[in-house]
């Protein structure tokens, strides 16, 4: 993967994560760059879900969109999104 987008995909995810979380940056398990960032996205991912709500899941679903919406549909962050937002629009139905 390009350095350059390995670099920004990390920075997107380290800032929402702050924001979100208010936590220090977890650790990853060593391994390739690649697979850290990703692990990392994925970690966020389900962050970002376990804190939804009826009354947030519309912010929640464009959160997590923002993280993956340039991506191909084989990307594994990208599926987990996909699979979160299906969850997600129900919840939203909810709290309608």
């Amino acid at each position: 993967m390009d350095p350059v987008t390995l670099r920004n995909r990390l920075l997107v995810a380290t800032g929402m994560w702050r924001e979100v979380t208010g936590t220090p940056l977890p650790r990853v398990p060593p391994g390739r760059p690649e697979k850290q960032v990703e692990s990392f996205e994925l970690l966020l991912v389900d962050k970002l879900w376990e804190s939804a709500t009826p009354e947030n899941a519309r912010e929640i679903a464009d959160r997590t969109w923002d993280l993956v919406h340039d991506r191909p549909d084989r990307d594994p962050v990208r599926r987990r999104v996909v699979e979160c937002h299906e969850a997600l629009a129900r919840m939203s139905r909810l709290g309608d």
